[in-house]
């Protein structure tokens, strides 16, 4: 995070902090092959090209979906969150990598023109503050950035020694 941000507005900050989490989730696929970012390593279906996709249902759910109030089907999202980790054949890493790039960029435009105190009325949830909306997502990034961080180290750990 760059020290300009600070003492910058409180939008800002939150705005700066998600797109420093999103890029940190999106970079747990570097130099990772086909297979390793396949890996499972955990009973879940949590995988470090899963979480990606993941992250990508996560933002057309809160950016999409409680914004504009368009149902998981319009959208074209899974309907449940632990669905949204399951690959698909034709999933790979670039395809994800752009699919979740793609959807954090409609995210921002999508509440570019809302304040932090507007109200998004989309979610199942129920009216809520973008101020909370922002918070939400910041911490399930954070969350899942935790979780790619160890599954990235396991899976660097276990690649054979260099001769």
């Amino acid at each position: 995070m760059a020290p300009t941000t600070f003492h910058a507005p409180l939008r800002a900050q939150l705005e700066a902090f998600l797109d420093d989490h999103r890029s940190q989730l999106n970079g747990c696929l570097d130099g990772l092959s086909e297979e390793e970012a396949r890996r499972s390593l955990v009973p879940s279906r949590t995988t470090l090209l899963g979480l990606v996709k993941h992250a990508a249902f996560v933002e057309k759910v809160w950016f999409d979906e409680a914004v504009t109030g368009r149902s998981r089907s319009e959208i074209g999202i899974a309907s449940t969150p632990d669905e949204s980790f399951v690959l698909q054949p034709a999933d790979t890493i670039d395809s994800v990598r752009r699919a979740h790039a793609e959807a954090c960029q409609a995210s921002r435009e999508a509440v570019a023109h809302l304040g932090l105190d507007d109200v998004v009325t989309g979610n199942r949830r129920g009216p809520l503050p973008l101020r909370w909306v922002l918070l939400h997502v910041l911490r399930e990034l954070a969350q899942h950035g935790g979780h790619a961080d160890i599954l990235r180290e396991q899976i660097l750990a276990g690649r054979p020694e260099p001769a």
